[in-house]
């Protein structure tokens, strides 16, 4: 039977071990629900006729036995009538059924093994899946939570990023303000150096003239004998 060479592998099967395994527990815990479901209709299924048979192999044992009671009655009556030989073709009759009784007996007792793992199988499918669509709300909103917090970490390293580039900004900033502050003070320097050479080259040049125009005067008033 199918089922009952996986009976091992389900009834051995953790919920939890499942779940951390799985890259994303909240569609594993969804696919897991599947799958389960379609294990335990299969397992009712299997279950209903294991224990069928066990019923009929239950049933046979018993007439087995009833027959058997039977012919070792009938076999007492052959005696207590004074037929001897009548009794012993009775009672060869009643070890016949026996024999074939030993071999019901073996049927039945598989038959109510297999009925017993069946059942077994059927309770813990059914005990996982409750369990299961229990926990399902609660996984599925760490996982939510835990998807959130991914976000808000890839958020935070972003603003970090982010600050860290406004810094060499700033630094860049003022590196050009301090390249613009000197070269502004070394055109002040430069136009006043310029200014003083320009103011002294036109007093001197005004002085010159004047000196002239004092020396042409006093020869003018030599002259008119002033």
């Amino acid at each position: 039977m199918g089922i009952l060479s996986r009976f091992a592998d389900i009834i051995s099967a953790n919920i939890n071990d499942l779940l951390d395994k799985a890259e994303d527990p909240a569609k594993m815990v969804d696919q897991c629900l599947r799958d389960m479901m379609e294990d335990l209709a299969e397992v009712k299924k299997e279950t209903a006729a294991v224990m069928a048979e066990e019923s009929r192999c239950k049933r046979l044992v018993d007439e087995n036995d009833k027959e058997s009671a039977r012919f070792e009655e009938l076999a007492k009556r052959a005696l207590m009538a004074g037929n001897e030989n009548d009794a012993r073709v009775l009672l060869a009759k009643k070890q016949e059924i026996e024999n074939a009784g030993a071999a019901l007996e073996t049927a039945y007792a598989a038959a109510h093994e297999n009925a017993v793992r069946m059942r077994q199988l059927h309770d813990k499918l059914v005990a996982d899946i409750s369990e299961l669509n229990n926990r399902k709300a609660a996984i599925k909103a760490k996982v939510s939570v835990a998807k959130a917090q991914e976000k808000v970490n890839e958020l935070s390293n972003s603003g970090e990023k982010a600050k860290l580039a406004m810094s060499a900004f700033e630094r860049m900033e003022a590196k050009a303000d301090q390249m613009l502050d000197e070269a502004t003070a070394r055109a002040e320097l430069e136009l006043g150096a310029d200014d003083s050479i320009d103011a002294l080259e036109e007093k001197y040049r005004l002085g010159d003239s004047s000196a002239s125009v004092d020396a042409e005067l006093a020869a003018m008033k030599a002259k008119l004998g002033l």
